[in-house]
Formats: structure tokens, sequence, C-alpha cells
């Protein structure tokens, strides 16, 4: 009987695995992996290769005993008031991000945010600029202009349709044999990109709420979804907000690659780059060598209170 496999999806007390043998299982958790992460709500996370405890109940449900170290995992902060973390999804090799200009609008402090996360938990990041075919010939020039802003720090950016399949091919390629995120708010396209990629998976997609101009929820978890082409994505709930968790404000600007170049450049070590003198970062910001929006949510980090339990993180 095989004992390893991958958490394809959780929700809260049962686990669906795949095993080693490619079968699929439905796993409960030995109750001390609680005990070991006092600090999240889920010890067991999508993504995470487990080791299961010999034999089976009467009805075929394995248990977890342990998990494999993590390469990198994504968490938020729990919904309820607690301090207590949730992690998405763990072992990711790239992250995906959705981003449109409206229905819903993806705000560039979010963009910012995502990938100042990403940073942080040292997993790439390519942005997906969707429903180009819906968009004006002066949305499509805004587009341009931020995909160029990104593309020079180091982000791999794409015009894509989900609907259409216009522009996805690439993708197969890039996430044969590798386990990726897709995210970003409720409504951008996620799971109609993923039925696109791979039409035999026919994942439920949302409509829009006309009240809020985002998505109806239609993924309360994280799941990931195994591709006939090879590789495995994880489609996460709608993005409303995204709050940074556990981020040390003495290195926020590690996690800004265009600021991480100039560092050394700064008359300080510890540079906070806010109004300490001959800062590298402020004067590339003066003369127009960084761009005003990071920064202005470089400042906005900078200031906020990461244990106000009233700032919203949620995923809708």
């Amino acid at each position: 009987m095989t004992n390893r496999g991958k958490v394809l999806k959780s929700t809260g007390k049962w686990y669906i695995v795949e095993l080693d043998d490619q079968s699929i299982v439905n796993c409960r958790i030995r109750g001390k992996l609680r005990l070991d992460e006092l600090r999240t709500t889920n010890p067991i996370a999508v993504g995470d290769i487990v080791t299961l405890a010999q034999g089976a109940d009467d009805e075929e449900n394995r248990v977890i005993e342990d998990f494999k170290p993590r390469t990198n995992y994504i968490v938020r902060k729990s919904t309820n008031l607690s301090k207590q973390k949730q992690i998405i999804a763990a072992n990711i090799d790239r992250a995906y991000l959705l981003v449109t200009l409206h229905s819903p609008e993806t705000h560039l402090a979010f963009i910012d945010r995502f990938l100042v996360a990403a940073e942080s938990f040292r997993i790439p990041t390519t942005l997906l600029f969707n429903k180009i075919d819906q968009y004006n010939d002066e949305e499509l020039e805004y587009i341009n202009a931020l995909a160029f802003m990104y593309e020079k720090i180091g982000y791999p950016c794409h015009k894509i349709s989900a609907q259409s399949k216009e522009n996805i091919l690439f993708l197969k390629d890039e996430i044969y044999e590798k386990q990726v995120v897709i995210s970003g708010h409720s409504g951008v396209g996620k799971s109609t990109l993923v039925n696109a990629i791979d039409p035999n998976l026919s994942i439920k997609t949302g409509e829009i709420s006309k009240a809020h101009q985002q998505g109806k929820h239609t993924t309360t978890f994280a799941e990931m979804h195994k591709l006939s082409s090879g590789g495995y994505i994880i489609d996460t709930p709608g993005i409303r907000a995204f709050g940074i968790v556990d981020l040390n404000k003495t290195v926020l600007s590690h996690y800004f690659p265009e600021m991480r170049l100039l560092m050394d450049e700064c008359k300080f070590n510890n540079c906070q780059h806010i109004n300490e003198p001959q800062c590298a970062v402020k004067k590339a910001l003066e003369n127009d060598q960084l761009d005003e929006s990071r920064y202005m949510t470089y400042m906005q980090l900078m200031e906020e209170d990461q244990d106000d339990i009233h700032r919203k993180n949620i995923y809708g």
C-alpha cells in the first residue's frame, strides 16, 4: 500500500490526496499534527507532500501522519479576529497573478502587495493581463505601460484572453511538470483560464456581481488540479484584499527588486529609504528612475499596522 502522496484539496477536516501510484484517497490527520504549528489554523495545505499511516478504515479513508518540509508557501491572516494564519498553498514553482482593468478592477497597490508577498516567500511571479479582448485602444495602451513597468524590474507579463483562449498556449509549456498557483480577485477569470488550459477539468466559473463588480464566490478552498498535459494548477479563492503577514519592515525594501539593486549605494546600511540623507532609492525616485506607484506601496506597507485585526485581508 502506497504511503506517500500530494494534497490536492483541503476542506478543513478532510483532505483529498493523490498517492504516488496516481490513486486518489480521502484522508484525515493525526491529532498531534494540529499542535505542531500553533500559529496556523491548518497544519496541512494544498501542495504538501504527506506520509500516510499503514492501512485504511472500513470506508477506505487514510490517516496523514506527517508532511515533508516545504520549499515555500503562501499564507494569509485567518478571517477570524485571532492572530493566527492560514496556509493557502505549499511547494509552489511559480505564481500567476491575473489582472483586469475592470469587472473587477485590479489596483496597482494590490499587484504590488502580491508581488511583495511572493518575493518574501521566494516564489517567482508572472503577471497575466486578462480580458484583453474587452479593452479599447486607450486601455490597451495603459496595459502596455503597466507591462513595461513590471517587466523592467523582472516580472514577466503577458496579455491574454482566457475566454477566447487567446495567447495562453505558452502556459502549457511553462506549467509542464510544475506546481503553480493562479491568483487574483474574484471575477478576473481564474477558473476560466484553468478550463482553457485543460478543458477536461470543467471547473465551475462564477458571474460578476453587478453591485460590486467582483465575482461571486466560486472557490471556497484552494484546490490543486492535475493537468492532462502535465503539471498541477492551484486555483485559489479570489482575493479581495492582500495583507502582508509577518513581514519584517527593516528588510521590506529587499522585496522590491528595483530597490534591492540600489541599496548598496545608500549612505547607511540600514537605510529605510524615507528621510535618510544620500539615499539612492529616493534619488532614483526624484530622477524618475523608480516608479512612484511602487514607492507609494512601499510607504503604505512601512506605515501599516500588521497587527490591526480589523484590516481586511480576505479571499472572496
